[in-house]
């Protein structure tokens, strides 16, 4: 029988909510670091994050992974139960570089390119931001209380607080500017789900005009990057 340490996690719908599996990823974190792209002797510099998921380990490749493990918000360690999330997609110049057999570069071009923005973080954390997520999104939910049960959407609700300020003066058709403010309820919400960095709005700095909500889409090949 095999130990139950080589079995793969099973993992609590409850750790996540009910959105679970949109896009994340979730599994026990075995290692991670700095390697050659797909661990070969000729591949470019990259990072890598290896998970031990429900159908078994997985690899996946990015540069920013390596931001994502040692700047997130809950820096989660081996063997922490994590959740990693495809975010948005940015325009980044790529050198490609032409090798000799003796690993010397003998030419090099630049491309642009897109590369992927990770979130890695504990399952814990992903949870928690599907319940602010919500207290976002309902209409109906007192400001003050969510606030309270959630400090950190302080900024959240000034930003909304701003759009609607910028929607009064601007928009003069009701049904446009009610149209106008669900968008970007919506847009503040599903960041906020995705694990996205919260906004960062004070109240005796606040301009008449919403942050721009991030538009970029979230990659659906599961092609790894580099």
């Amino acid at each position: 029988m095999p130990d139950s340490a080589d079995r793969p996690p099973r993992f609590p719908r409850r750790e996540l909510g009910s959105r679970r599996g949109r896009g994340l990823d979730v599994g026990r974190l075995e290692d991670h670091g700095a390697a050659r792209y797909q661990f070969r002797a000729k591949g470019d510099p990259s990072y890598y994050v290896k998970l031990l998921t429900s159908k078994g380990g997985r690899t996946y490749w990015g540069k920013d992974l390596e931001r994502a493990i040692t700047e997130g918000t809950t820096r989660p360690k081996i063997g922490d139960l994590v959740g990693l999330r495809r975010v948005m997609r940015e325009a980044v110049t790529v050198t490609n570089r032409q090798r000799d057999s003796e690993g010397r570069v003998i030419s090099q071009e630049e491309r642009h390119a897109h590369r992927t923005r990770w979130v890695v973080e504990k399952v814990s954390f992903f949870a928690e931001r599907a319940r602010m997520a919500r207290r976002v999104r309902d209409e109906q939910a007192d400001t003050r209380e969510s606030v309270r049960a959630h400090p950190e959407l302080k900024s959240t609700f000034l930003s909304f607080r701003a759009a609607e300020e910028f929607a009064t003066k601007t928009i003069p058709n009701a049904q446009d500017r009610e149209r106008f403010l669900e968008l970007i309820r919506g847009a503040m919400a599903t960041s906020i789900h995705k694990g996205e960095p919260l906004p960062t709005t004070s109240l005796r700095n606040r301009t008449p005009e919403p942050a721009a909500a991030s538009t970029a889409p979230t990659p659906k090949r599961e092609d790894p990057t580099r």
